[in-house]
């Protein structure tokens, strides 16, 4: 999303977080970032982050990529801050999991967020 606003000539604030601590300060999975470079997406340079309090009210928009973390993001959020968080998918459905699908599934995963940046960046506009 980063790069996809950045190119559109938009200067948003776009990070990622966990809601669990697992692997907080680490790098994507190395096929994560194999995937995003053919398509010319450096991510070599994140590390995992822990959702924290704060975020609520720092950001405007807050995206699950599937209903349980929705459902974790609601049970977080302070007062008066739920009706940021959304799913990333216009439809409502999850996005699949990567790593159940082969080596195919980080393409198709890729093609589902590449598709709904796109979508965010029309309607941010």
């Amino acid at each position: 999303m980063r790069k996809m606003a950045w190119d559109a000539g938009l200067s948003l604030r776009i990070e990622s977080r966990a809601t669990h601590g697992y692997h907080i300060g680490e790098p994507p999975d190395p096929r994560t970032i194999r995937h995003a470079a053919t398509r010319g997406y450096d991510l070599s340079p994140q590390r995992a982050k822990k959702l924290a309090p704060r975020d609520f009210t720092e950001f405007d928009l807050i995206l699950a990529c599937d209903s349980g973390h929705y459902e974790i993001l609601e049970s977080l959020a302070p007062a008066g801050t739920g009706a940021k968080i959304a799913m990333f998918r216009q439809d409502g459905n999850d996005v699949p999991d990567p790593y159940y699908g082969g080596a195919r599934g980080f393409d198709e995963v890729l093609d589902i967020v590449e598709h709904e940046c796109a979508r965010l960046i029309r309607e941010l506009r």
